[in-house]
């Protein structure tokens, strides 16, 4: 243990015992001054309840003395602040995650499963941050990273109903391909729908008639730019994505999966695919889906990660438990060193002599006087 401030108990002491030794001094000399003096007090003095008594109060006398002694002794170890020095280490293993869909009409039920899931599993997190980007046309950073587990499940309880909401217009107006087919009858649950729709629409739809739909890689791309401070490899960085690799360009992206799963294993990012099964294949697309499977496999995989297709032999459900697994990287150590305050011993022992002081003061001046 060390002293901030030694010099408190440099000066301090000496201080304290001159005092002592100056009280005992002046005591001695007015030990007989003053008063009416007494005497044959010997007869008394030989008595043993007098003896008693007297050896008793010097006892308290004493105790008092050396409790104040200790007491004032303990407030200067105070005023010298001891501390000690620590040095921790940070190698705690953490993982960025940010979740990435393709918010298509096309798998809804795919990221309405992955969505549920996931609420469970933010909900377990510790250390880990995590962040969620939607794309179609341009991309949405709908959550920054963040460790804020309750904000992120919130967002994805939202998000969920987004999901909800396309499916109950692809059931019911999915069939239409003009809003002149729909019934009247139900022209105003189409509104409703469409108006909530919007909502989430609008971010992920920009210049959707010039460039198209489900730009993949373009979302991908974005999503890897939205790590906070990209440049730091210090965490695992995962991006788990969810697409049918469907894409719809009207012009060229700027960006196609095959560039963009590069510039991630360039940057140390793992991607994770979940490609939805073949029931859920929009099947009036004029995409294959061996096809499309096999180059968004080929693009997972040339990052180090895993791609899934959902089956009925593998739920959403056991794809995360099995990302869940995957090791994440230890965090380079960083040491760090702090003075960290020792005031518990010193205080301890002050409150201790003032309490006895003061509990062989009151004996002292109630029940235990000579008379």
């Amino acid at each position: 243990m060390e002293l901030k401030n030694p010099l408190f108990l440099m000066v301090g002491i000496p201080v304290v015992i001159a005092a002592v030794v100056v009280f005992h001094l002046i005591k001695m000399k007015m030990q007989y001054s003053g008063g009416v003096k007494a005497a044959n007090t010997r007869f008394v003095k030989e008595l043993p309840e007098y003896k008693k008594l007297k050896r008793f109060r010097n006892i308290l006398g004493y105790a008092t003395e050396a409790a104040l002694i200790v007491s004032m002794i303990a407030s200067l170890t105070l005023l010298a602040r001891p501390y000690k020095t620590e040095t921790t280490g940070s190698g705690v293993k953490k993982r960025d995650i940010f979740l990435c869909m393709d918010v298509s009409y096309s798998i809804y039920n795919l990221n309405a499963e992955l969505v549920d899931r996931l609420q469970k599993v933010v909900s377990g997190m510790k250390d880990d941050r995590f962040g969620i980007a939607i794309y179609n046309t341009s991309t949405v950073l709908y959550v920054p990273m963040t460790d804020d587990y309750d904000f992120v499940v919130k967002k994805l309880e939202d998000i969920k109903e987004y999901f909800i909401l396309q499916k109950q217009y692809m059931d019911k107006f999915g069939k239409y391909n003009y809003t002149s087919e729909i019934p009247d009858e139900d022209m105003d649950e189409y509104k409703r729908l469409r108006t909530e729709l919007d909502y989430y629409d609008a971010g992920t739809l920009v210049d959707n008639m010039t460039k198209g739909s489900s730009l993949i890689g373009e979302g991908l791309a974005s999503c890897m730019y939205d790590f906070p401070r990209l440049e730091k490899q210090n965490r695992t960085r995962v991006i788990i994505m969810s697409t049918d690799n469907a894409q719809e360009e009207r012009s060229k992206p700027l960006v196609e999966l095959q560039e963009a799963a590069e510039l991630c294993k360039k940057n140390d990012i793992t991607v994770f695919g979940i490609f939805p099964n073949k029931s859920q294949f929009d099947q009036d697309m004029s995409m294959d889906y061996e096809t499309d499977k096999e180059a968004m496999r080929e693009c997972v995989e040339l990052t180090g990660g895993s791609f899934y297709e959902e089956s009925d032999s593998l739920s959403v459900d056991d794809i995360i438990t099995d990302i869940q697994r995957k090791e994440a990287m230890e965090v380079e150590e960083i040491t760090t060193t702090r003075e960290v305050d020792q005031p518990k011993v010193p205080l301890t022992v002050l409150m201790i002599g003032l309490l006895t002081a003061f509990g062989c003061g009151m004996m002292l001046m109630r029940g235990w006087k000579l008379k």
